[in-house]
Order: C-alpha cells, then structure tokens, then sequence
C-alpha cells in the first residue's frame, strides 16, 4: 500500500502551550471553524487574533498554521469576510 494513503488515518498533534496533552490537527480546525461561525459582522476575528484565543486556550500555534486550516477549511480571509457580512447586513 501506497504511504500517502496511509496518512489519511492519521492526524498531526499540534503541541499545547502549558505542556499537557497535544490538540489533533482536526481538533484545531474545528475549534477555528466554530470561532468564525460565531464572530458577528462587527468583530472579524484576524488570524492573529484567533491564535491568541488559541494561544490562551493552550494551544501552540502559528499564524501560518491557522491561515492554512482555514484554507483548508474554504474560509475567507477576515478583509473579505468583513466585506461579505457587511453587505450581508
């Protein structure tokens, strides 16, 4: 069997910031999806910000991983999720 399909059935730990258990990739994604479903059209959550949230919930995480999740996740941008929700409203 090909190692690539392998790979499917398993997830990457991201490392937890006061040295506990690590976080699943996926548990990750799903934390920064829920985020987004719940910020309102008058507080866009920057990546920045989401990795302090993160951060303070005691996940190690990097800017760059959070952009990429949210890629992967087909989540705009915040610039251009602020224009979608305020011409929305």
């Amino acid at each position: 069997m090909d190692c690539s399909k392998l790979k499917y059935f398993f997830t990457t730990a991201i490392n937890s910031s006061e040295g506990g258990d690590q976080h699943s990739a996926e548990a990750v994604r799903h934390k920064i999806k829920l985020m987004i479903d719940n910020e309102s059209a008058k507080s866009i959550l920057s990546d920045d910000k989401i990795v302090k949230i993160l951060r303070d919930d005691g996940v190690e995480i990097a800017r760059r991983t959070v952009a990429k999740y949210r890629d992967s996740l087909k989540i705009p941008s915040s610039v251009e999720r602020r224009r979608i929700k305020r011409a929305a409203s």
